[in-house]
This record gives C-alpha cells, sequence and structure tokens, in this order.
C-alpha cells in the first residue's frame, strides 16, 4: 500500500518540471505544489488533488484493510 501513490507522484513531478513556475521561475517542486498559481496548469493541480486524496486514503482506516485505491 505504501507504493499505491506513487504512480501519482512521478506523474505531478513530470507536470510541475514542465509548469512555468518551475522552468521560468526557478522555484523548487515543493513551493510550487504547495500554492496555487496561475503559472501551474490546471492538470498539475488536479494531480496534486488526487495525490492528496491518495495519500489520505493510507491513513484512513477503512481503507486501510481493503486497500488503498491504487494509480
Amino acid at each position: 500500500m505504501s507504493k499505491s501513490c506513487k504512480g501519482l507522484a512521478m506523474e505531478l513531478v513530470k507536470c510541475l518540471s514542465e509548469s512555468d513556475c518551475v522552468k521560468v521561475e526557478k522555484r523548487s517542486y515543493r513551493e510550487c505544489a504547495g500554492e496555487k498559481s496561475p503559472s501551474i496548469p490546471s492538470e498539475c493541480v488536479g494531480l496534486r488533488e488526487t495525490y492528496f486524496n491518495c495519500k489520505r486514503g493510507q491513513l484512513d482506516m477503512r481503507a486501510r484493510i481493503r486497500g488503498n485505491k491504487g494509480y
């Protein structure tokens, strides 16, 4: 279950690395993922929300019994 969100994390890093926030503004991935900036595409924002829900599902006891909905 610890690796069920790994695919989403890789997709999020790939999406952020292609955004203007990282390329033009030379900011870190963590800074760009942590805020709602107009330089971040909407697909990256959607990936961030999905990744958050995946990580939250790992802590939910009901989901821990059934298993996390992997990527």
